[in-house]
């Protein structure tokens, strides 16, 4: 056991070290300026809630993107500098996101820190990212996070020890005075969890009885690959061709590690090609997923709308029952007629996982989910791919037993033929100039306030407006208020456009606009969705001007 000296270091404070819901994002370039990550992360230990960091345990790792090792290694000098005990790190710095608040939660730490841009494109032109989970396993509340940017705004020093270069390829403890360093599988406590979640016995002997039933997951080169290879491979017996993309690479392979239409078409395009009956793949931190068959895409508000629907097969909600069920208010209502059916109460938050976990902490959540491709449940705070995907594999062994031959695309018709069909659809604008994607949102906010009285009433196409707002939510659990988090806008027909701006990217602003339509007529259940809401997009268009104010032509990405 070796010891350690600790110096104060002089720093001067940089502009924009602002965290949103998923932590600081900025292009990689931003992270290795003089200082620049050293100072951000004593702003997380200066933030810390009591008892601070003094004494702490904290869990570090990421999605083992480009300049993930370069962090630990500052994250490593400043923590020993800070007087935290130990830090507990993924083996190569790779630790899904799901896995860290499982850990945090297993091993009750103080919190944690990871090290991703989730499904932001990496390498050294590109993005990086660092948030602090606080000690429940989830996003740290806004006012930790205000508190961060605070001090971040005013810093002019940081304590870093002479801690000497840690292998964080080798396995076990390394021990330097009073701190400790824990180098730990990535893949072993989360498997410990899953395998206590789901009936591991029934999807393995569904796989064993319906030999032909194949399945792919794609990993992107982000960090569930070895997850992927663990779950689906050695423990439901899949061949290793099930699993592809499954190496973490610190570029994500130079792809971009979203799990959509757009950026897992050759996913897509493999199903098509091979007539697979079941394909997932996942973003760079394992917390997003998308669910693909033959000729059939899962909408993820239809997913987690199904995974409710079926909650009571699932032995985890067996055991603990639906205590609620909650929606990102962008998602499509498909989930709320789930929740009227089931008799459990419905929550509609504003985007940003943190707003489940307040409900979840509370006792008053079990399942919920995004349309950004992200779903979960409470027995962690973070949504989570794998757990998705091992949900659906869960519910079709279980529909199986008494319809054989059901697959996806006979799971979506019978949710549909009982609850009808949102057909629903997000296009999204990237990397707006910040400037004109306000003049976007200020346009929309002015026509459903001042203007509401000669807006309301008027007819876009086939489409009357009924009625819009600025979506406002109020936590039932703290009270705190969160407004202006996305325009709202009504038909008279039941239709609803949402738009509103995303913080995930790491420059400009991203501009979402969601169509969604429904419908009751069993003839139309099999239709596109492209078409279905074809005329809604025209109108969204028309309201809110975005091509006028933009100059785009056409969104970046729709899913």
């Amino acid at each position: 056991m070796s010891t350690f000296t600790v110096k104060t270091v002089p720093t001067t404070p940089y502009e924009g070290q602002k965290p949103g819901t998923s932590g600081l994002r900025k292009r990689v370039k931003v992270f290795q300026q003089e200082n620049y990550t050293a100072n951000f992360i004593q702003a997380i230990f200066d933030a810390m809630p009591s008892p601070g960091p003094k004494g702490a345990t904290l869990v570090v790792g990421g999605d083992g993107r480009y300049y993930s090792e370069d962090a630990i290694k500052i994250i490593i000098r400043l923590a020993a500098g800070n007087e935290v005990a130990k830090l507990i790190v993924g083996q190569n710095g790779i630790l899904s996101t799901p896995a860290t608040s499982n850990i945090i939660r297993k091993r009750q730490t103080n919190g944690g820190i990871i090290l991703t841009a989730s499904h932001n494109p990496g390498g050294p032109n590109h993005d990086f990212g660092i948030k602090f989970n606080s000690s429940n396993g989830g996003s740290a509340p806004e006012a930790v996070t205000n508190r961060v940017y605070e001090i971040s705004r005013n810093i002019n020093q940081y304590y870093e020890a002479n801690i000497p270069e840690v292998s964080l390829a080798s396995l076990g403890k390394q021990t330097f005075g009073n701190f400790t360093i824990e180098i730990i599988n990535p893949v072993n406590d989360y498997v410990e969890l899953v395998k206590e979640l789901f009936d591991f016995d029934l999807i393995k002997n569904f796989f064993v009885k319906n030999p032909n039933y194949k399945v792919l997951v794609d990993s992107l080169h982000g960090v569930t690959g070895p997850y992927a290879i663990r779950i689906f491979v050695n423990e439901l017996g899949l061949p290793r061709s099930s699993v592809q993309n499954d190496v973490p690479l610190p570029d994500f392979g130079g792809s971009h590690p979203d799990p959509n239409l757009v950026y897992a078409k050759s996913l897509v395009d493999r199903i098509e090609e091979l007539d697979i009956p079941f394909g997932a793949a996942f973003d760079g931190d394992g917390d997003r997923h998308m669910i693909y068959g033959k000729g059939a895409f899962v909408v993820p508000s239809d997913s987690v709308a199904i995974i409710a629907e079926y909650a009571s097969i699932i032995p985890y909600f067996q055991s603990t029952g639906l205590k609620g069920v909650a929606r990102s208010m962008p998602t499509s209502r498909a989930l709320d007629l789930v929740a009227q059916d089931k008799n459990v109460d419905l929550f509609v938050v504003p985007t940003g996982w943190k707003f489940f976990g307040n409900l979840m902490d509370a006792g008053r959540l079990s399942i919920c989910g995004e349309e950004s491709f992200g779903t979960g449940a409470d027995c962690i705070r973070e949504k989570d791919g794998i757990w998705a995907i091992l949900a659906w594999l869960n519910i079709i062994a279980k529909v199986n037993e008494t319809k054989p031959g059901s697959g996806i695309k006979d799971i979506l018709r019978m949710h549909y033929e009982k609850y009808g069909r949102y057909f629903y659809l997000r296009t999204d604008y990237e990397e707006v100039e910040s400037e004109k994607a306000n003049r976007v949102i200020d346009h929309l906010r002015d026509l459903v306030g001042p203007s509401k009285g000669t807006f309301f009433g008027k007819t876009f196409g086939e489409f009357t407006v009924k009625d819009g707002d600025d979506f406002e939510y109020r936590d039932p659990v703290d009270g705190s208020i969160s407004s202006h988090q996305g325009i709202r806008i009504y038909f008279t027909d039941g239709s609803r456009i949402v738009i509103r701006l995303s913080g995930t990217g790491s420059q400009g602003a991203t501009i979402r606009v969601y169509v969604e339509k429904y419908s009751k007529n069993p003839s139309e259940y099999d239709l596109e969705t492209l078409p279905a809401v074809q005329g809604l997009i025209d109108a969204s268009l028309e309201i809110s001007k975005i091509n006028e104010y933009t100059g785009r032509t056409k969104p970046d990405v729709v899913t």
